[in-house]
């Protein structure tokens, strides 16, 4: 029997609707009003994972603040078989969107819930990003159970959406402003009355009905800051208290409520001191830390934020393409390979797809972190995510957009920031320590004072409550680090794992693969050898003439040379397979190709024309009775291997190069490279066991590759990084993937890891002295509760600008 549902009542809770208020759903094509944005998200999630139908069968409504102890029958709605939460046959694993952060604290107070709820085996909320990655055991707990566990300590978390989220977050910014100006209003205006009342009392001028008076009016104006701007510390705290743990809002929530309190009896009684004034400077400087702490976590998930936003929700599909070239705007999810799209300058491309036709610049800043715009035209593919910067392009669909290389990216960053390193991790236990050794701390002093001044004893406990608050130990870690994870991915370096900045700053060797890594994994030609009368130039156009049409590496390589040629045309084409190509260019006949195939017709060849040269492939060309030239060709160094290698040199880091090619080719290059120790001719597990029987030493390995056959290898690492242009299994076994394909992007990780490392112990000694400095003042009595304030605000302020310098390229 379907409930009796008032149109001024929550469709979700049965709630009265506040006047004014334009919280609304679209529940079965219906719209729907709601009581507050908590169960507009939770209706709009119930819609978006197509369960309406729970609204239509329901016997009575969600459950509402006036029983939150039951648990609302929409949470059961998730179920562990939802695609979205498949992991493997024994656990799930989700990403969700956490509403309500309000700073650090929150992170450890969710992840302390979660982690005691029965077949919770992970859970990890970045600060940076407000996302939580739990992953738990199918038998034992269901994805209700988790989202419940949220609900009870105060927040509301849903799978996340990057749109949704983003609303979120500007909600909640637009929030904490009004809170902040409340506070900043409230603060002035108290100071107004209390300056006065400063001053006339040293010189003994304020009757006591004048004093009495504005006592009052300050009570009043401090109502709205208590009442208000207060709320996230009081909500978290309860929130802590609900969760039997000491969060870092406790102490904070404590300090007000005894400012104001304490400051209200001496207003009824005419006795004592106030506090007003400190009560709402303390609010307005938290708030404003907060806010500071708000705008930093967004800088510093600004690169996350714009990959997570760039797929396009819509494209213009070309059904009936080449016929009829009008387009119809259509879902990007919904899109099959096959489907032809158009894709107009300053629009993303939708999906990974191959262009159909035209010619245009791509930006693709934001998978490879290039800012450069890269030329495609008719026949090149294009990846899901890049933006068409100059003319419009017809593509035809090679991957459905979930498919996309953009889609690919977003499941790794879904993988980054799931767990912490160790260094925060300490930070996290400290501070939950140093909750409860102040609070005790507090009420020793408190007791002192009683004894010792009674009048004292008050503002003193206020005053170590309030210089304590360990907002700055809590933001030393996660702030650095989410800064440098910001930074390297704008400059194309995913870091995948926790642990990559803090391992690879310990790691004592450096191990790399060579073809595809230290070199371009492509042959490129290095040198010409005429062997005959025919120009080096003429000899390459000739050459190229004849590869135009093939795609073998060899021919590329040949062609690369020849983009400054004039282009030559050959006819009659004709190839033999692994030997090489015969035709005709401006009437005479060519060979080229290995030395055997141009022989039969340039005749006996000249020399030791077995083998290469240095581990070189030479490519012959000859014509009727003539030997023409030798092209050497062989897989290049990339640029920047010498200055990658020669910095970990200077590091004092061991490097090693670890190959399945040939062991002469493998020690030319590590000779070239002043690499001391190599290994040629490697088998995969060859290139394990050697890891692992250096990590057996007590070394700490590093790891680069770009390989199917380095994953193996990539996972038993200490720390590993794959090539962004590497295979998609090495990519998924890597600690770090360099999406920029470039090797310096490692020397910019490792600079980013010595930096960051730097920083937070900088911000972990910056709080350790002020707490060590600050608290023991604010106990015996030199720091009254306004100043406390101040100290504990520029304590954060420090922490978090700091932190940012990471962001700096």
């Amino acid at each position: 029997m379907n409930a009796v549902l008032k149109p001024s009542a929550c469709f979700h809770c049965g709630l009265p609707v506040p006047a004014g208020s334009d919280w609304n759903v679209t529940i079965d094509e219906v719209p729907r009003a709601m009581c507050c944005p908590g169960c507009e998200a939770v209706a709009q999630t119930i819609v978006d994972i197509g369960q309406s139908a729970y609204y239509r069968e329901r016997d009575e409504y969600a459950v509402n603040a006036a029983d939150a102890t039951m648990v609302p029958p929409e949470l059961r709605l998730y179920s562990n078989d939802d695609a979205q939460f498949a992991r493997d046959a024994s656990s799930c694993e989700a990403t969700l969107s956490v509403e309500g952060i309000r700073c650090a604290a929150c992170v450890w107070l969710i992840e302390r819930q979660l982690t005691r709820l029965p077949g919770v085996q992970a859970a990890s909320l970045n600060v940076a990003t407000e996302r939580l990655y739990v992953r738990w055991s199918r038998a034992e707990c269901e994805p209700g159970d988790i989202l419940q566990a949220v609900r009870q300590v105060g927040y509301t978390a849903y799978p996340y959406d990057a749109v949704r989220h983003g609303e979120r977050l500007q909600k909640a910014s637009k929030t904490l402003g009004r809170q902040l100006f409340v506070a900043g209003l409230s603060m002035m205006q108290v100071m107004m009355y209390v300056a006065p009342s400063y001053l006339a009392a040293e010189d003994g001028t304020l009757d006591n009905n004048m004093a009495s008076l504005m006592r009052w009016a300050s009570l009043l104006l401090t109502l709205p800051a208590i009442c208000y701007s207060a709320m996230p510390f009081f909500q978290g705290a309860w929130a802590s208290l609900r969760a039997r743990t000491l969060g870092m809002d406790v102490p904070v929530a404590l300090g007000i409520l005894a400012a104001f309190f304490g400051s209200v009896v001496a207003t009824f009684t005419g006795r004592g001191e106030v506090y007003y004034d400190s009560a709402t400077m303390f609010i307005f400087l938290l708030l404003c830390s907060r806010y500071f702490e708000l705008q930093a976590r967004r800088k510093a998930a600004s690169a996350l934020e714009r990959l997570q936003h760039a797929l396009p929700a819509s494209a213009s599909l070309m059904a009936g393409f080449p016929d009829n070239r009008a387009t119809t705007l259509v879902p990007a999810g919904s899109l099959a390979v096959g489907d032809v799209i158009l894709v107009k300058p300053g629009e993303a491309i939708a999906a990974d797809s191959v262009i159909v036709e035209g010619t245009s610049a791509l930006d693709l800043s934001l998978l490879t972190g290039e800012s450069a715009a890269q030329r495609r035209k008719t026949g090149e593919r294009v990846p899901g995510g890049a933006i068409n910067a100059s003319a419009a392009l017809i593509l035809r669909v090679l991957k459905p957009a979930r498919e996309s290389t953009l889609s690919d990216l977003l499941k790794l960053i879904e993988r980054a920031g799931s767990g912490k390193p160790q260094i925060a991790q300490w930070a996290d236990k400290v501070a939950a320590w140093f909750v409860l050794g102040l609070l005790l701390f507090a009420i020793a002093v408190f007791a002192f004072w009683s004894w010792h001044d009674p009048a004292q004893a008050w503002p003193v406990a206020i005053a170590v409550l309030v210089v304590s608050c360990p907002c700055a130990l809590s933001l030393a870690t996660p702030t650095a680090l989410a800064a440098a994870t910001d930074s390297l991915l704008r400059r194309g370096v995913l870091i995948v794992q926790p642990h990559v900045l803090e391992t690879l700053h310990r790691a004592t060797h450096i191990v790399f693969d060579k073809t595809g890594t230290l070199t371009l994994g492509r042959p490129v030609l290095k040198q010409i050898e005429s062997l005959g009368s025919l120009s080096d130039d003429a000899c390459l156009q000739v050459a190229a003439a004849l590869e135009a049409g093939s795609a073998h590496p060899l021919a590329q390589a040949i062609l690369d040379a020849a983009k400054e040629q004039p282009r030559a045309h050959a006819q009659q084409l004709q190839e033999v397979q692994g030997q090489g190509l015969e035709g005709s260019v401006d009437g005479v006949r060519y060979r080229l190709g290995n030395a055997a195939f141009v022989a039969a017709i340039a005749g006996p060849p000249l020399g030791d024309t077995a083998v290469g040269m240095q581990g070189m492939t030479p490519l012959y060309l000859g014509t009727q009775g003539r030997w023409l030239t030798r092209f050497l060709l062989s897989d290049a160094l990339r640029p920047e291997a010498r200055d990658v290698v020669a910095y970990f040199h200077r590091r004092g880091k061991q490097v090693v190069l670890l190959s399945g090619d040939q062991e002469a080719l493998t020690q030319s290059v590590a000779a070239e490279l002043g690499i001391a120790t190599a290994c040629g001719e490697c088998l995969p597990d060859e290139k394990l066991d050697f890891v692992q029987q250096l990590q057996a030493t007590g070394a700490v390995v590093a790891m680069v590759g770009d390989g199917i056959n380095d994953a193996a290898v990539l996972s038993g690492a200490d720390v590993s990084f794959a090539m962004g242009s590497g295979a998609a299994l090495a990519q998924a076994h890597a600690d770090t993937v360099l999406l920029s394909n470039q090797l310096v992007s490692v020397l910019d990780t490792a600079k980013t890891a010595a930096r960051s490392m730097r920083i937070i112990r900088e911000n972990l000694g910056w709080a350790t002295l002020y707490n060590l400095t600050a608290i023991p003042a604010a106990a015996l009595g030199f720091l009254n509760p306004w100043l406390s304030g101040v100290g504990m605000a520029a304590s954060s302020a420090v922490v978090i600008a700091n932190a940012l310098r990471l962001r700096k390229v």
